[in-house]
C-alpha cells in the first residue's frame, strides 16, 4: 500500500506537469532536449565511431553536402554529421557534470550562509562576492591553462567558477523559509541543524534550484564551447567548440565551407535556447510570485 507521503509527492508532480504543459515554449524546449539527448546517447549505436579517426576517413576534404555526406565533410574528410553527433556527447557531458558541481557548491554555500549567519555568513558572502566580481570565463581560462588538458579539467574549471549566482539565490530563499512560523516551532521543539535543513529548508529550496539548474546547464555548455574554441579543451575528444576551432584554424571560412561551421554553431544555439525555455517555464511554475503574474 502506498504511503500518504508518496501519494502527495505524486500529486505534486502531476500538478507540476499540468502547469508546465501549459507553457508552449517550455514544451518545445523539452522536446528538442529529449531529441538531442537521445541522439547523443544512441550515437555509438546508430553511427560508426571509427569514422572519427582521421586515418580511416574516406571522404574528400571539405566536400559539400551530398547524399553520401548529408552535412558534408571536414578538412580531414570526416562526416560533419558524425562529428556533430559525437560532439553532442562531450558538450552535454561537460554541461551536466559542471552544472552538478556548480549547483552543489552554490547550494551548500547558500544554505550554510543563511542558516548559521554570524561571522560564517560574512566570510562566505565575501568569498561569493569575490567570485561574482571576477569574470567567470577568465577564471575558467586560467584554470584550464594551468591544469592538464582534458574533459575533467573543463568540468572543474566551469563548475568552480559558476556557482556564486546559485549561492545568492539559495541564500535568499533560505532566509525567507527560515523566517516562517513552522521553522520557529521546529526549533522550539528541539530540532537541530540537520533536522531544520534536511526536513524543512532543503525540500523548500530544491524546486527553485531545479529551475536554476536548467539555466546553468546552458551557460556551462557555452563555457565549454568557448574553452574548446580557444584550444583549451580535450584535444582527443570531439565537441562542438573544438569543431568550430578546427574549422576556423583550417581556413574553412575563407574556403566558403559553410557546412563545417553551421552545424556545431546551430547545435549550440538550439541546445542553449532549449535549456533556457525549459528553465524559464519551470521558474514560472515553481516561483509563486511569477505564478501569480502569469
Amino acid at each position: 500500500m502506498t504511503s500518504p507521503v508518496w501519494q502527495r509527492r505524486r500529486a505534486a508532480v502531476a500538478t507540476l506537469w499540468q502547469e508546465f504543459s501549459r507553457n508552449k515554449g517550455g514544451l518545445i524546449g523539452l522536446g528538442f532536449l529529449v531529441v538531442v539527448v537521445v541522439l547523443a546517447a544512441l550515437a555509438p549505436v546508430i553511427t560508426d565511431e571509427s569514422g572519427l579517426d582521421v586515418i580511416t576517413a574516406t571522404g574528400t576534404p571539405l566536400q559539400p553536402p551530398s547524399w553520401e555526406y548529408l552535412l558534408g565533410t571536414d578538412v580531414d574528410g570526416r562526416s560533419v554529421l558524425l562529428l556533430t553527433f559525437w560532439g553532442a556527447r562531450v558538450s552535454l557531458l561537460v554541461g551536466f557534470a559542471a552544472t552538478v558541481l556548480s549547483v552543489f557548491i552554490g547550494t551548500l554555500v547558500g544554505i550554510t550562509a543563511a542558516h548559521f549567519g554570524g561571522w560564517l555568513s560574512a566570510v562566505l558572502l565575501r568569498f561569493t562576492d569575490f567570485f561574482l566580481v571576477l569574470p567567470s570565463l577568465v577564471l575558467a581560462i586560467a584554470l584550464s591553462s594551468v591544469l592538464p588538458k582534458g574533459i575533467a579539467t573543463i568540468i572543474l574549471a566551469v563548475g568552480v567558477t559558476s556557482w556564486p549566482a546559485t549561492a545568492r539565490l539559495v541564500r535568499a530563499q533560505t532566509l525567507t523559509i527560515e523566517s516562517r512560523p513552522y521553522i520557529e516551532r521546529a526549533k522550539a521543539l528541539g530540532g537541530g541543524h540537520a533536522h531544520i535543513v534536511g526536513k524543512h529548508v532543503l525540500p523548500a529550496v530544491l524546486p527553485l534550484v531545479l529551475a536554476n539548474t536548467t539555466l546553468v546547464v546552458g551557460s556551462s555548455i557555452i563555457a565549454e564551447s568557448t574553452l574548446s574554441f580557444l584550444g583549451l579543451g580535450d584535444p582527443t575528444a570531439v565537441s562542438w567548440g573544438s569543431m568550430l576551432q578546427t574549422a576556423l584554424g583550417s581556413g574553412s571560412v575563407t574556403a566558403g565551407a559553410w557546412w563545417y561551421l553551421l552545424p556545431p554553431g546551430l547545435a549550440i544555439v538550439v541546445i542553449v535556447l532549449s535549456f533556457t525555455l525549459v528553465g524559464r517555464a519551470l521558474e514560472t511554475v515553481l516561483n509563486p510570485r511569477l505564478k501569480g503574474d502569469r
